[in-house]
C-alpha cells in the first residue's frame, strides 16, 4: 500500500533507508515524505512527476515498488462494492478508472498538512510584538484602546508560552535564517522551508556510477546530481535524511553541510563550508526540532467491502 512507504507512523514516510516494496525489494532512493504535498507543484526527488494525481499512480506499476498495472489495480477496486459505489458517485463519467484513482489518493494526501510548530508561534508572537511595541508597554491602555488587538496579543503570547522554544532552538534560527552564518534559506525558504528546486549537494557524486537525480529527467548538465529540496517541517520524524537515506541524524546533516558537501563539478554556488561551532550545530539541530507540528488525525483500519 501507499503506507508502506508513507507510513503515519513513520512521519508520513519510511524509517529505512531506501524505499522497500513488493517481495522485500529495495528502491535506490529514500522514501520521500507525503505531508504538505498541496504547496508542492513536481514531485518525486527528482520532479519528474507533473502533479500528485500521476505521482499517486506512477508506484501501481512500478515493479519493485508495488508490481502491479493499472489495468489489474482497477479491475481489483471495481471487484470491492465499496469502492466501486464510491467512485460512480464521485465520478460519475468514468467511475472506477485508473485516472480517478489517482484523484482520490491526491485528494487524500491534499489533506496532510503540517499543523503549527513552536518556531511557528515563536514567529506569531515576535512579529506581533515588533508591530505593536509600544501599545505593548502599557497593557492597560492598550486594553482599552484597542481591545481587539489586545486579545490577539494575549492569544498570542499564551500559545507562545505554552509551545515556548527553547533558548538553543532560538539560537539556531538566528544562524539558520542569517546568510552569512548557516545560509540555510539559500534553498529552506518560504512557508514550506522548501525553494522547490534542485540542486547538487554532493550527496553519492563519489561513486563510480552516482544518482544524477534530475538529469534524469531534464537532460540538462547543469542538473547532474541535483535532487529536489524537501521541506523541512517535521524533519525531525522522517529520519533517515538525503536522496539516498545515507544520513540517519540532523547532526549529520549539519556536518554535511558545515563541511560544504562533497566536491564534484556540478556543486551547486548555494553549497559551502559554514564556519560554525559545536554549539551552533547542536542549536541548528535545535531549530530544526522546534519545527515539529502536529500532523491530521488519520482514520486507518476502515476500508469499503
Amino acid at each position: 500500500s501507499c503506507a508502506s512507504c508513507h507510513d503515519p507512523a513513520q512521519g508520513f514516510g519510511a524509517h529505512t533507508q531506501f524505499g522497500v516494496g513488493v517481495r522485500g525489494q529495495e528502491g535506490g532512493r529514500n522514501s520521500p515524505i507525503s505531508y504538505n504535498r498541496i504547496l508542492s507543484s513536481l514531485q518525486f526527488w527528482d520532479g519528474r512527476a507533473d502533479s500528485l494525481e500521476a505521482q499517486a499512480v506512477g508506484p501501481i506499476a512500478n515493479p519493485i515498488e508495488m508490481a502491479n498495472t493499472h489495468e489489474q489495480a482497477v479491475k481489483t477496486l471495481k471487484g470491492i462494492e465499496g469502492y466501486k459505489i464510491q467512485f460512480e458517485k464521485i465520478f460519475p463519467d468514468k467511475g472506477v478508472h485508473i485516472d480517478n484513482v489517482g484523484k482520490a489518493i491526491a485528494a487524500f494526501e491534499r489533506t496532510i498538512v503540517t499543523g503549527k510548530s513552536p518556531a511557528d508561534y515563536y514567529e506569531d508572537y515576535r512579529v506581533f510584538l515588533m508591530n505593536f511595541k509600544s501599545d505593548i508597554e502599557d497593557l492597560k491602555a492598550f486594553k482599552e484602546d484597542d481591545p481587539d488587538s489586545y486579545n490577539e496579543y494575549m492569544k498570542r503570547k499564551k500559545a507562545f508560552e505554552a509551545s515556548k522554544m527553547s533558548e538553543s532552538a532560538t539560537r539556531g534560527r538566528e544562524i539558520f535564517f542569517t546568510s552569512e552564518r548557516g545560509n540555510c534559506t539559500a534553498c529552506h525558504v518560504g512557508a514550506n522551508f522548501t525553494d522547490e528546486k534542485y540542486h547538487n549537494l554532493g550527496v553519492g557524486m563519489e561513486k563510480e556510477k552516482p544518482d544524477l537525480g534530475r538529469y534524469e529527467i531534464s537532460k540538462d548538465e547543469k542538473d547532474q546530481g541535483a535532487f529536489k529540496t524537501p521541506t523541512i517541517r517535521n524533519v525531525a520524524l522522517s529520519a533517515p535524511y538525503m536522496h539516498d537515506g545515507s544520513q540517519k541524524t540532523l547532526e549529520e546533516v549539519v556536518e554535511w553541510y558545515a563541511k560544504g558537501g562533497h566536491k564534484n563539478p556540478h556543486l551547486s554556488d548555494k553549497v559551502k563550508p559554514l564556519k560554525l561551532s559545536e554549539q551552533d550545530k547542536k542549536d541548528l539541530v535545535a531549530y530544526m526540532n522546534a519545527l515539529t507540528g502536529p500532523f491530521p488525525k488519520i482514520e486507518t483500519g476502515r476500508l469499503p467491502k
